[in-house]
């Protein structure tokens, strides 16, 4: 019931600076993520199984496609009874810049959200990948008549080292220290081989979060950031507590991934295929919900007996594609996308649109959508002539955009995607 009392606040702004160049041309949570969804998908989606149905939109870099995304997909709400997803470009109401830390885009929207009656707000991140119902942390955050209530997960201490806000709690849940990114993790109560991180989750009261980030927004030396400035000063001064974060995801081990590098979300997405995914898709009780585009069933044809077949294995294939007479393995086709006769493609992510010449051979790679591959084209076999060509991680992930083969792309096909 508190949920119809509270405010989600969605951050979508960053530039995405470590998913480039998929973020070239769009905004990270619209980066295509398990073939059907986007990446702001899971947290809208955990919004909407959590009952908050209340939420604004932080946007501001290449946004025009996760406009797009979230004005088709996405009004499911129901106005009459006060619900809306709205988004929220700078506003500039308090200055000429735009958004310039995580605080300080709350604070340049402090006019809309005033106009919102609401005792609680809670503060989320658009591209992390996780399964939390909200409602359970809101319940903590009121029981313990808490200020703030910061959302955290377990994590080695060796793997928070300069990844994660570590906190330093008492065994009661209260926050007495903030470290943002530290050298050395200070361990949790009872284990002293774990910390506590940050999952950038936080609930405010609603007269903390508007009186915190205004006093921020005055501070000349100030980063304007949750994680480096809010937080750490107000466990100072106020009830700051840790939510130990329980997961929806019903695996035995919890599951929160922070997607922002490409090898991250390379990672993510090849977990999708596995025989036994740690994080779930097809949990009904859980849904996770998309835009859904009208596209035909998926289609294999060509069985012949020798190398023109078309299968794929260990695999998800989205609605509109068609494979044919090729061979995909332990890979992610997004939608309508086509693999033409005697290619391959092999534990590689392919973005809506994509076309794969014959011959061709594709393996541990990205190929963004609208791509066309040439026929014969080989991509992931060797590393050295992809780094003359196309973008590679320092694990060896290939990554393909449309800039790449302008000559046989649409030029502008990425920034429409």
């Amino acid at each position: 019931m508190m949920m119809t009392n509270t405010i989600g606040i969605l951050l979508a702004g960053g530039v995405g600076e470590r998913l480039y160049p998929l973020t070239r041309h769009r905004a990270k949570p619209a980066v295509p993520f398990g073939g059907i969804y986007r990446i702001i998908d899971i947290t809208l989606s955990n919004c909407f199984n959590s009952q908050l149905r209340r939420i604004f939109v932080l946007t501001q870099y290449k946004s025009q496609s996760l406009h797009r995304h979230i004005r088709l997909g996405w009004d499911i709400v129901s106005h009459d009874l006060g619900e809306f997803i709205e988004i929220v470009p700078p506003q500039m109401r308090v200055g000429s810049d735009w958004y310039q830390g995580t605080a300080d885009a709350v604070y340049q929207n402090i006019y809309t959200l005033d106009q919102e009656s609401s005792r609680y707000v809670i503060i989320l991140s658009g591209d992390h990948i996780y399964k939390m119902d909200y409602s359970l942390m809101l319940d903590y955050h009121i029981a313990r008549d808490a200020d703030v209530t910061v959302a955290t997960i377990e994590v080695r201490r060796p793997e928070a080292r300069r990844r994660f806000g570590v906190l330093d709690v008492l065994e009661s849940g209260r926050i007495v220290g903030f470290e943002e990114k530290p050298d050395d993790p200070k361990p949790m109560p009872g284990n002293s081989e774990m910390s506590l991180a940050s999952m950038g989750v936080y609930i405010f009261n609603r007269d903390t979060l508007f009186e915190s980030v205004s006093d921020d927004a005055m501070d000349p030396h100030s980063s304007h950031d949750f994680g480096r400035d809010i937080i750490p000063w107000l466990v100072e001064k106020r009830k700051v507590y840790s939510y130990n974060f329980r997961d929806e995801n019903k695996k035995e081990a919890k599951y929160w991934r922070d997607i922002g590098t490409i090898d991250a979300y390379y990672e993510a997405n090849m977990d999708l295929v596995s025989v036994d995914p740690v994080f779930n898709l097809y949990d009904t009780s859980w849904p996770l919900r998309t835009r859904v585009l009208q596209a035909p069933p998926a289609k294999f044809v060509f069985a012949d007996e020798g190398s023109r077949m078309g299968l794929a294995l260990d695999s998800i294939v989205s609605p509109g594609c068609i494979v044919s007479g090729g061979r995909v393995s332990n890979s992610i086709l997004s939608t309508n996308v086509r693999i033409n006769s005697y290619s391959s493609v092999g534990y590689s992510i392919l973005f809506p649109g994509v076309k794969v010449g014959r011959h061709a051979r594709i393996f541990r790679s990205i190929i963004d959508s609208n791509v066309v591959i040439p026929e014969g084209e080989v991509i992931g076999f060797n590393e050295e002539e992809d780094r003359k060509r196309f973008t590679v991680t320092d694990s060896g992930i290939a990554v393909v955009t449309v800039d790449d083969y302008a000559e046989v792309s649409c030029p502008i096909a990425a920034q429409l995607d």
